[in-house]
């Protein structure tokens, strides 16, 4: 009997390059009052049910005082990028989304985020290629990963997301598999076939959005080294389910937020007004509150 998984990104987890990374200081800096101030809208997570990430995963967490002593990436004169990198052929509201999202990532992590040239579904041979059980060709996540966007080196890139057109599998056995990331390499790939409930239209396109803005922002915050968040509702929540991602927010939790400007040193009120100025271009309007909350209790 076939595996089928409805794991959301199938992680190979490795440490990250030294030469990447740089030793931090052993003392904890105080939390700002920024910090302090959007904590009263965090949302503590209730008990899991069946289905849910943490009812079948057993995660210990991550404090911010573990993430600061980490080794993990930090943004460099060298490498301050972050690419997207289209593989396949993308209709007119499918690359309206890609464009949507790089200008996302670039506001979500404040830095300069590019897309490069699409490249055609003809780099992955026959050999790592198949029809699935449902009819629909698929490719396999690992090739696209190991054979194809490791050896993208753009200028100054400190994080590649490859997004498919089609289906991803990881191996024979598997139905099918959202994602694949090397943590190690900064480099990820995701598909949105998915995401874009058979086809993508007018009338879905706002929910298929939100679900690549987390799953995307989730991923690259996993490449910066933020392990899942099992406290609160955060977008670095695990999920196992496209309906357990519709459910989650898109807003990191205010510990999330401590770990990533720690990282990342942007400016906290302007993130979160870029934010939420986006959601509200795009008519997004439960990700527009959830940042419009915050606003309201910064002093």
């Amino acid at each position: 009997m076939k595996k089928i998984t409805t794991i959301l990104i199938l992680i190979l987890f490795c440490s990250c390059n030294k030469e990447k990374t740089k030793e931090p200081p052993k003392t904890i800096p105080e939390e700002a009052s920024y910090f302090k101030q959007i904590k009263i809208n965090d949302v503590k997570l209730g008990e899991p049910t069946y289905g849910d990430w943490l009812f079948s995963h057993k995660e210990n967490g991550q404090t911010f005082e573990q993430y600061y002593r980490s080794k993990h990436i930090v943004p460099t004169k060298e490498e301050n990028i972050i690419y997207i990198k289209p593989i396949g052929n993308f209709n007119a509201l499918q690359k309206k989304q890609i464009q949507l999202v790089n200008e996302y990532l670039e506001i979500f992590f404040q830095l300069k985020t590019k897309t490069l040239e699409p490249i055609s579904n003809d780099v992955v041979p026959n050999s790592a290629r198949r029809m699935s059980t449902e009819g629909h060709e698929q490719l396999l996540a690992g090739y696209l990963l190991n054979d194809v966007l490791k050896e993208e080196n753009p200028e100054n890139r400190i994080a590649l997301m490859g997004l498919s057109e089609l289906d991803l599998y990881p191996k024979p056995e598997w139905n099918y598999v959202f994602g694949l990331a090397s943590y190690r390499d900064k480099v990820g790939v995701s598909s949105i076939y998915r995401f874009q409930d058979g086809e993508l239209t007018a009338e879905n396109f706002n929910l298929c959005l939100s679900r690549l803005l987390k799953t995307s922002s989730h991923e690259i915050g996993h490449m910066f080294g933020l392990h899942h968040c099992i406290n609160a509702d955060c977008v670095m929540n695990g999920t196992n389910s496209l309906s357990e991602t519709d459910r989650s927010t898109i807003r990191l939790c205010s510990v999330c937020q401590r770990k990533l400007n720690s990282c990342i040193q942007y400016d906290n009120k302007k993130r979160l007004t870029d934010l939420e100025n986006f959601f509200k271009r795009n008519n997004l309007i439960e990700e527009f509150d959830s940042m419009k909350k915050d606003i309201s209790v910064i002093h």
